[in-house]
């Protein structure tokens, strides 16, 4: 897996005009704003080689930044920094995060201030998300889901595993299952993916009725990057991914070197102890 660059490239004080507020003469008349940025690369190639294709050329970025502002309304500034850095990520894919702050030198309050600001963090996350279908044509079905991520700006499809029949796990009278792997680059947030996911699923004619019961498509998401979540709605990393080789050996096939955030052992390790486990062997130390 890439490390993630904590090398930056800082634009400061940026002074653009833009029509951004929540008074009418803010959005006619217009005002300026100042413009901070941290982009988040690795510099090491490009430092090594003197050679600008291996990095962001920072000019490019003021002026796509400068243009935004310019060219777009927004009534919050909490809205223009949002929509801001989701398309500078979009427009400068190497980019790996951006900090972002936009300030407001004349916010019209009635007090004297020098400014208002609002500063975000946004980037590229890495997910891995599980596939599987037992219902109708379930080639068709799997390769819908992996169409509708495609299709999404906010995901970028890196990788997919070879698809696996499998048995059922949990309530077992129903058909066999194909199940994959497909390791995703997102800007979404875990909440936004599990939704964006489910509604994949809803347009695939998935009904949840059974628990562990027949489905059309099945999107569940095992990893994001090394976040711990749970919550009612939510379980990162998958509650019970130690348990299906469904799960494991797609997911090995992809990310074998991967570590549990929470078990502290590599997907490897986790599928040779299950199937150690399922073939009734136990392991012994060596006096």
């Amino acid at each position: 897996m890439k490390e993630q660059a904590q090398d930056k490239i800082h634009i400061r004080q940026l002074e653009v005009f833009g029509k951004h507020g929540v008074f009418p003469e803010e959005n006619r008349l217009g005002q300026k704003f100042e413009v901070n940025a941290d982009l988040y690369i690795s510099t090491r190639e490009a430092g090594l080689k003197d050679d600008l294709t291996k990095s962001i050329h920072y000019g490019e970025v003021t002026h796509f930044m400068a243009s935004f502002m310019t060219e777009h309304t927004f009534r919050l500034i909490e809205a223009a920094a949002e929509q801001m850095a989701r398309a500078v990520l979009l427009a400068f894919p190497s980019m790996e995060k951006i900090r972002l702050e936009i300030k407001k030198p004349w916010a019209p309050i009635g007090l004297p201030l020098e400014s208002v600001s609002v500063e975000i963090e946004r980037g590229w996350h890495r997910a891995f998300v599980a596939v599987g279908s037992n219902l109708g044509e379930r080639e068709d079905y799997i390769a819908m889901g992996l169409e509708a991520l495609r299709k999404s700006q906010d995901c970028k499809v890196e990788q997919v595993s070879q698809l696996i029949v499998t048995k059922p796990y949990g309530m077992t009278s129903q058909p066999d299952f194909l199940n994959g792997m497909i390791e995703l680059r997102t800007l979404f947030s875990p909440w936004e993916l599990l939704e964006f996911l489910q509604n994949i699923e809803l347009e695939a004619g998935r009904e949840r009725l059974v628990h562990w019961g027949p489905r059309t498509l099945d999107l569940d998401i095992i990893f994001y990057d090394d976040c711990v979540i749970d919550t009612r709605n939510l379980t990162i990393p998958h509650p019970d991914m130690q348990n299906r080789g469904f799960v494991l050996k797609p997911l090995a096939e992809l990310a074998p070197y991967r570590r549990h955030p929470l078990f502290h052992k590599t997907v490897s390790q986790m599928l040779m102890e299950l199937e150690r486990q399922e073939n009734g062997i136990t392991a012994k130390r060596i006096e």
